[in-house]
């Protein structure tokens, strides 16, 4: 891995993002988008079109994208009963058990958000009303690879805070089925209904609503590109709970911390995709050349090498600085989507610790914890978004009515409300408020 010496010139070389970069499409891409509209579109372009389709055709542009992009030719969109009973008959007892075991955890933990989150109350005729989102969507990543963690982390969240209705979308396989462990997820989430669509006309048909899939109020989850694209173009017409780019995890670590564990944490994070981002920063270049020793012998020993070895090679490092002080300084300002901190005393550095999705503290709590089985949600801000959002939860399926319930004299408050709009020069507003008196 790259090492570098101190926080300045890691702020100006690996710790650089570029957001433009990210919606970019690769040569790969611009061919398969080239092909698939017949024209040269850009990424912007090429989602724009799917959305416009969607909007206008429905279904009938499901069937089609589903086609040409996935190479799928479906007869139905939704997954059949008989087709989830099938996934969950065949399913490894133990995998089985293993799901259920993060269900309960993911559930148990979002309770006790829930239980210490905001509340309805009324108090001297103001307040609020706090009631959950009807209908929400949830995105599921799909196609090559299997992510029912992702199904877990997103429409458990919602389950408990009493989202009435959780609607799942996820890529078809080439033999147009959806993986079983995906199916025997949702089942465990309480999911009722599956549909075989991914990418920009998912999050579109669920923006907009299609004869087969139903419109929602909140759509939430992780995606390619094209997802994402998508995502952001739809905010406002749907809820979007964040639009997230490649994963990120930054290790705080000193001499006390075992440079094989860093350097399996690195990799775990590195095999997610080629534009992953492992960083490890250290105020020892002794610890940073052993951990990149041990980076060295363990790539040659995971099946997806060539993602690790890109990844490492692209947006990933070391970073060796003064004091744990100061890596915690430029983790704050990075504000990674994980901060795992495996330095001695770890705890003291939590209230430090002002911008990160998720914060991970010792060795016995490695971020493959939060993955899987922790409890917290996986779906976490990316991309510096950390700074003002937050890890998905609860409170994203929630929305706020204010209360105003005066009662009894309120002389006092018409005259000020008067005034104001006057001052505004909104008569009506003042006349409102005047004619009250009377």
């Amino acid at each position: 891995m790259n090492i570098i010496k101190g926080a300045e010139i890691a702020r100006k070389t690996i710790l650089q993002r570029s957001l433009t970069a990210s919606y970019t499409a690769t040569p790969v891409m611009q061919e398969r988008i080239n092909k698939l509209f017949g024209e040269e579109l850009s990424l912007e372009e090429a989602v724009a079109r799917i959305v416009t389709d969607v909007k206008e055709k429905g279904d009938m542009a499901l069937f089609d994208y589903t086609q040409r992009i996935d190479n799928v030719k479906l007869s139905r969109l939704e997954v059949t009963r008989a087709e989830i009973d099938d996934a969950c008959n065949s399913l490894n007892k133990e995998i089985y058990v293993a799901l259920n075991l993060a269900a309960e955890r993911i559930n148990s933990f979002h309770r006790s958000c829930l239980e210490n989150s905001a509340r309805s109350f009324s108090a001297n005729g103001l307040g609020q009303v706090v009631r959950p989102l009807t209908r929400v969507g949830v995105y599921v990543p799909g196609g090559t690879a299997s992510y029912p963690s992702t199904v877990l982390m997103t429409a458990l969240p919602a389950k408990v805070a009493g989202v009435e209705d959780v609607i799942m979308v996820t890529p078809p396989g080439r033999d147009g089925k959806v993986s079983a462990i995906v199916l025997a997820a949702a089942r465990i989430a309480g999911i009722e209904h599956i549909f075989k669509v991914g990418g920009a006309q998912a999050i579109a048909a669920l923006a907009f609503g299609t004869a087969s899939i139903p419109r929602v109020d909140k759509i939430c989850g992780p995606g390619n590109v094209f997802v994402t694209l998508a995502k952001k173009m739809l905010y406002g017409v749907v809820g979007i709970d964040g639009l997230y780019g490649p994963t990120e995890t930054v290790i705080i670590a000193d001499e006390t911390a075992d440079p094989a564990i860093c350097a399996a944490d690195l990799l775990a994070q590195a095999e997610h995709d080629m534009l992953s981002s492992a960083l490890l920063i250290t105020d020892s270049m002794d610890f940073a050349q052993r951990v990149d020793r041990e980076v060295d012998l363990l790539q040659n020993k995971v099946t997806r090498g060539d993602i690790i070895r890109e990844s490492l090679h692209r947006g990933s490092g070391i970073i060796v600085v003064d004091s744990v002080k100061e890596a915690i300084e430029l983790a704050n300002s990075f504000a990674p989507e994980h901060l795992s901190v495996m330095v001695r005393d770890g705890h003291k550095y939590i209230s430090q610790i002002k911008n990160a999705g998720g914060i991970f503290i010792g060795e016995a709590s490695p971020e493959v914890l939060g993955d899987y089985v922790a409890g917290p949600s996986h779906v976490m801000p990316t991309g510096g978004s950390a700074r003002f959002t937050s890890a998905l939860g609860v409170s994203d399926f929630l929305k706020i009515s204010s209360l105003v319930a005066v009662e009894g004299n309120s002389s006092e408050l018409l005259d000020a409300a008067a005034l104001i709009a006057r001052a505004e020069g909104l008569d009506a507003h003042a006349i409102a408020a005047e004619i009250r008196k009377k």
